[in-house]
């Protein structure tokens, strides 16, 4: 057992106000992306947790690499017959979310993910890494493997058979583009009292609140 009740930090590397922010939420991430972007600290800006809601009810939070934001959402690349795209298929309400630390900064997305159209997912898909586009056949996410052997047997058969040939996005693989509906960034601020800008989507307009940290 170990008492983690005196890890302590103070947030004091900027502040969130409304004076400075844009009606549209998507250009305020825009914003926040480019600036962890240029920062020191993050390996991997792009990785975000997206949560579902399970086919056994309970709720679950994995992390994932945000591959493209446009004004409609973000989308994302995964096995369609995985544990999450069997989540999303039965219930699209979605959680997806970012931690970037060395800005003490956090965004919060509530949406509706969707699969992205085929074309699109085969453009993703041709620019892969010719391990990566193998890896996605390969592996039958989520389900029950007898060992890390199986997965490097499989692999090696594929790339034998796929010397000479072209590789094409398997059907079962492919990309979600999740469209929100409410968006809130969280900026760390001394005393606990923390920045928290909500915009919720009413109507097809962003309805802008601050909440208490």
């Amino acid at each position: 057992m170990k008492d983690l009740g005196n890890y302590r930090k103070s947030y004091e590397k900027s502040e969130l106000l409304e004076d400075a922010i844009s009606d549209n939420p998507m250009q305020l991430f825009q914003k926040w992306f480019y600036e962890v972007e240029s920062s020191e600290g993050v390996d991997e800006p792009n990785a975000m947790t997206v949560s579902t809601i399970g086919l056994d009810g309970f709720p679950k939070s994995r992390v994932v690499l945000l591959k493209k934001y446009t004004h409609e959402g973000f989308i994302f690349y995964t096995n369609y017959e995985s544990e999450k795209g069997k989540a999303i298929a039965e219930n699209p309400k979605v959680c997806i979310s970012f931690f970037w630390p060395n800005l003490e900064r956090q965004i919060i997305i509530k949406g509706i993910a969707e699969k992205i159209a085929a074309n699109l997912s085969d453009g993703y898909f041709e620019l892969r890494p010719k391990g990566s586009k193998l890896g996605a056949i390969v592996s039958k996410q989520s389900t029950v493997i007898s060992s890390r052997a199986e997965l490097e047997t499989k692999l090696k058969v594929l790339e034998k058979e796929f010397e000479q040939k072209e590789i094409l996005r398997p059907e079962f693989w492919g990309g979600y583009i999740v469209k929100p509906v409410s968006m809130e960034f969280w900026q760390g601020r001394p005393n606990r009292l923390h920045d928290r800008i909500r915009y919720t989507l009413v109507d097809l307009d962003w309805v802008i609140d601050r909440l208490a940290p």
